[in-house]
């Protein structure tokens, strides 16, 4: 029987997640298919009611907008996804009418071994840009990371209900400010996490480039094509360390890999590289 594996999202044609996983799975010699499809909010359910009955399928990788909408669909939620409400990742426990599907969360863990490998420090002073499901899934990260209380800057401070009850769930400090203020919080902090799409950060950095001066920490810019961005640059230019998207999306996908498999060993040092080579990512250790 094939075995198979998909990334869900709309739009999708973009996602480096079919090299990822690919690449993984010929390393550890697993002969797992992978695919991206493109499944709205609105087509989720049918989708989803659809690959219950189909035999074969290990694992589902979901991103924008359907990580809170996965939440719905599947029958056990682990982790931390059950604190966050946000699923990007779908295990399938089983097969047919009687298998269980089980939601997780890997963006965590790809946001902290991302910025581990780049050297953040322990309990930062943390700021995240935005307020939806990555952002909560920033919150968490920063919590493992040491954080003691986190701002978190979004364009309407009554639109950051994901990041407000990831933290209320973590029992974590968090204060929403307007983005407005952003570039002058990004100034003091350790770690900063911008969830915006694409580009929606370029005023940042023509108001940072401007203001001049330093900057110390550690930026991760969860969007990652075209790369750099201009909050990157702008970042670098002034000091700072800075950690791709595509880093966080490698570390999450490993995570998937090892759920997906049910093997330890793809967190090998061997499937990292290759998958670093498949898209292109930066080796830092």
């Amino acid at each position: 029987m094939s075995r198979r594996a998909a990334v869900l999202g709309h739009p999708i044609g973009h996602s480096k997640s079919p090299a990822l996983h690919l690449a993984a799975y010929t390393q550890l010699g697993e002969q797992i298919g992978y695919s991206a499809i493109d499944v709205t909010e609105e087509s989720l359910p049918a989708f989803m009611a659809s690959v219950r009955v189909e035999a074969g399928w290990r694992g589902l990788s979901v991103t924008m907008p359907l990580k809170k909408a996965m939440v719905s669909e599947v029958d056990e939620i682990r982790g931390v996804a059950r604190v966050l409400g946000v699923i990007n990742t779908v295990v399938f426990d089983g097969e047919g009418a009687s298998g269980r599907r089980i939601g997780y969360n890997t963006d965590v863990a790809g946001i902290i071994n991302a910025l581990r490998n780049a050297g953040a420090v322990e309990a930062p002073a943390a700021a995240v840009l935005g307020g939806g499901g990555t952002a909560a899934a920033a919150v968490a990260a920063l919590q493992e990371l040491g954080a003691k209380s986190i701002d978190v800057y979004v364009r309407d401070t009554a639109r950051a209900a994901e990041a407000r009850a990831a933290a209320a769930g973590l029992a974590l400090e968090l204060t929403v400010r307007p983005m407005t203020e952003a570039v002058a919080g990004m100034a003091g902090a350790d770690v900063v996490i911008s969830t915006l799409p694409p580009r929606a950060a370029d005023g940042m950095a023509l108001e940072l480039e401007q203001r001049g001066g330093s900057t110390d920490g550690v930026l991760l810019d969860v969007a990652y094509d075209p790369w750099p961005s201009r909050i990157a640059a702008a970042w670098q230019r002034g000091g700072g360390t800075v950690v791709p998207g595509l880093e966080m999306l490698l570390y999450q996908a490993v995570e998937q890999v090892r759920l997906f498999t049910g093997r330890e060993d793809a967190a090998s040092a061997e499937v990292i590289d290759v998958m670093c080579d498949a898209v292109g990512a930066p080796r830092r250790v």
